[in-house]
């Protein structure tokens, strides 16, 4: 593969969220939006494609060698390359209609199947955290400008009380395995957070364990498990305690664990 400039990467990564954001934002402020069904049933608005169109295109016109696998491009789920971007442009999509402002923007960038750089972005939150041209994770201190970054605080998972942990759950995807294998753990407090806003207070220092027993997509996961390994943790497949890799054949994920690498996992029933 050719060097990268990550540098440019990361403007490029910060422009394109951010006009994607402004894209979702106009959506969200209707009194009404057109939300349409997928094959799977999930529902797709108005705002999921417009912000694939344009994080699409800017990918495309700064990077052309690279290939582009994005949720909303059925087309683009043959890819099989090395090196590729993928995108959700708008994750959180039932957060988004429902109101609750608990969706972001990603994109991430993945080499020999690890995400190694990538940015969310709530734009409804007015958070962003994203990883920077060295690999190491920030958050973004807003209001966020186009013409260039406001000051960053860099993240790090903090260390675990390991009697005490913090757990993360989905607000919209918690069910019965999921809650029965928490129970195995020493719990002293759940945050509750949409999309991959997940990975993010894991990232921040706000949440030490997520456990997710249910399907997701790697365009889902990709850019929050970036800004997480940027910040020291690690993401590991539920079953072999593996890392979670990308670029699988369909692009689905198994069950996986995010957590600080003290935390002692119990193995899968």
């Amino acid at each position: 593969m050719k060097d990268l400039d990550f540098t440019a990467l990361e403007t490029v990564f910060r422009h394109l969220a951010l006009n994607a954001g402004a894209a979702i934002m106009e959506v969200y402020a209707r009194a009404e939006m057109e939300v349409a069904r997928k094959d799977d049933s999930s529902p797709v608005t108005e705002a999921d494609m417009a912000a694939d169109r344009l994080i699409f295109a800017g990918l495309q016109a700064a990077f052309p060698d690279i290939p582009i696998v994005t949720e909303e491009q059925r087309e683009s789920h043959a890819i099989s390359a090395p090196r590729f971007f993928i995108v959700d442009p708008l994750d959180g999509t039932k957060e988004f209609i429902q109101r609750r402002g608990e969706f972001t923007v990603n994109i991430a960038l993945v080499e020999n199947g690890i995400p190694v750089r990538g940015i969310v972005y709530a734009p409804a939150q007015g958070r962003m955290f994203y990883t920077l041209a060295d690999g190491t994770a920030a958050e973004e201190i807003g209001p966020f400008s186009m013409s260039g970054a406001n000051a960053v605080r860099q993240l790090h998972m903090r260390k675990p009380d390991l009697a005490a942990l913090v757990v993360v759950a989905s607000k919209s995807h918690r069910d019965v395995a999921t809650e029965e294998y928490i129970q195995r753990y020493p719990v002293a407090e759940f945050r509750a957070a949409g999309s991959s806003l997940k990975f993010c207070l894991l990232a921040s220092g706000e949440a030490d364990f997520y456990p997710r027993l249910g399907r997701t997509m790697e365009w889902d996961t990709a850019a929050g498990q970036a800004v997480l390994l940027g910040a020291g943790g690690e993401v590991l497949d539920f079953h072999s305690h593996a890392p979670l890799r990308y670029g699988k054949a369909g692009f689905e994920n198994p069950f996986f664990l995010a957590r600080h690498p003290d935390i002692a996992l119990v193995p899968a029933a």
